[in-house]
């Protein structure tokens, strides 16, 4: 088997990744039918409506990230999952049926979304670190990639397909109903696992768990740098469920089939980003900074495209680099943790990288009423370039480190200590 895709070759990563691509396709559908119900159905382009729905669906990522990481680490994870997929079925669900009944109104958005924003809180920090207990250790970089290929080869598809069943049933409700069966792949994956073959991580116990899993995050200055370079990005940087909505119906003046391309689009990038992250046995601070520099450029070529057309190409380079840069940071962070405190680091990880979502979102939306479309994209460029410069000269004064550009026929980066090549402690492993 190729090395790409060497982590399918274990049947309980093999069944899970199948229910997982079903299901992606499905919550991918269930964002574009949750924007555009937004946008066109429940307001007159509202990009700070569209704005509020985006940060209470991730505010509770924030909140409750402390309990989902200390729950990940203290109870079964594969039980856990049970639950909350059930639950994100159920918000879909409920969603569906007040659409197609003419009964939903905007605070039930809301509502919802918040909802779904809990469960995802309880889900997310136990899916990530459920893959180190289906596979080995020296497979988990390939099982993240593969992860993330599975995530954006939905993204690929469910766009598209979202947009032409709306434009179909002239309605988002059927979508929703998509997005609903969808949870049932892998509900039934789960069911079909050999709990026999998996590796549970030690289980946390005693009281004080969660100040734990601060403390080892404050005295660990590898992950916090990571941390906050994944923070700016996600904030400012990835908002792209606004952007590209307000991109395609402000701007360009396109219909829902449009818009659910760009995703579509902007998802061929994202999925190379991931095969090749699936290769690379060793995510390096070199490819994390390069990657990060790369979506500055990429993204704000984008936000200044001239079409339609130019726009949708721009969005492969986007994708590219910024899907890159999540799956370098998230492998690095589980290679490097103690495998007891996974489940709190990782949702750390993910509050952080969520975590202003609920406050910049919105801020986000109204640069867009107020400024225009463009800047909801450009923001994003300056604010991660500057983090991108805060990150080298952190680490040039801190660690004694250089970090330079090499150009030529084969440009690259180098981060060295002294005028010897080393890497940085723990950021290289």
């Amino acid at each position: 088997m190729s090395p790409t895709f060497a982590s399918l070759s274990i049947y309980n990563y093999r069944v899970f990744a199948a229910g997982a691509l079903i299901s992606n396709t499905g919550t991918w559908m269930g964002r574009v039918a949750q924007d555009w119900l937004v946008l066109t159905e429940l307001t007159d382009n509202s990009s700070v409506a569209l704005g509020i729905v985006t940060g209470l669906q991730f505010a509770p990522l924030v909140l409750f990230a402390p309990l989902g990481g200390m729950i990940a680490d203290r109870f079964p994870k594969r039980r856990i999952l049970f639950a909350t997929q059930s639950a994100l079925a159920l918000t879909s669900l409920l969603t569906g049926v007040l659409v197609v009944t003419g009964a939903v109104q905007l605070w039930h958005i809301y509502l919802l979304a918040f909802a779904q924003g809990v469960a995802a809180a309880l889900d997310n920090p136990t899916r990530q670190t459920f893959v180190s207990e289906m596979v080995p250790h020296e497979s988990l970089s390939n099982a993240v990639g593969l992860n993330s290929a599975s995530f954006n080869a939905a993204r690929l598809i469910g766009p598209g397909v979202a947009g032409l069943v709306i434009a179909a049933a002239e309605s988002t409700g059927p979508a929703f109903f998509v997005n609903t069966f969808s949870f049932v792949a892998v509900l039934f994956a789960l069911w079909r696992m050999r709990p026999e073959e998996l590796r549970p991580a030690p289980r946390a116990r005693g009281k004080g768990q969660m100040r734990e899993g601060f403390r080892y995050v404050r005295g660990r200055p590898d992950i916090i740098l990571i941390m906050a370079l994944v923070f700016v990005l996600g904030s400012f940087g990835m908002n792209f469920q606004m952007t590209t909505a307000l991109m395609a119906t402000s701007v360009f003046h396109k219909g829902a089939g449009a818009y659910g391309l760009l995703g579509s689009i902007m998802a061929i990038g994202s999925l190379s980003a991931a095969l090749m992250s699936a290769r690379r046995p060793n995510p390096r601070l070199r490819i994390l900074l390069v990657s990060l520099a790369a979506f500055v450029v990429a993204s704000a070529a984008a936000a200044l495209a001239p079409s339609y057309v130019w726009f949708a190409l721009l969005l492969i380079p986007v994708g590219l680099s910024a899907l890159t840069v999540l799956t370098t940071a998230n492998s690095m962070v589980q290679l490097s943790v103690d495998p007891a405190m996974r489940g709190r680091v990782m949702a750390l990880y993910m509050a952080v990288f969520m975590g202003g979502t609920p406050l910049v979102s919105p801020l986000v939306g109204w640069i867009g009423l107020a400024w225009g479309p463009r800047w909801t994209i450009l923001i994003g460029s300056v604010m991660t370039g500057l983090a991108v410069i805060a990150a080298m000269l952190y680490l040039v004064r801190s660690e004694n480190i250089r970090v330079r550009f090499h150009l030529g026929q084969r440009p690259r980066l180098s981060v060295t200590r002294g005028e010897i090549i080393q890497p940085v402690p723990e950021l290289a492993r």
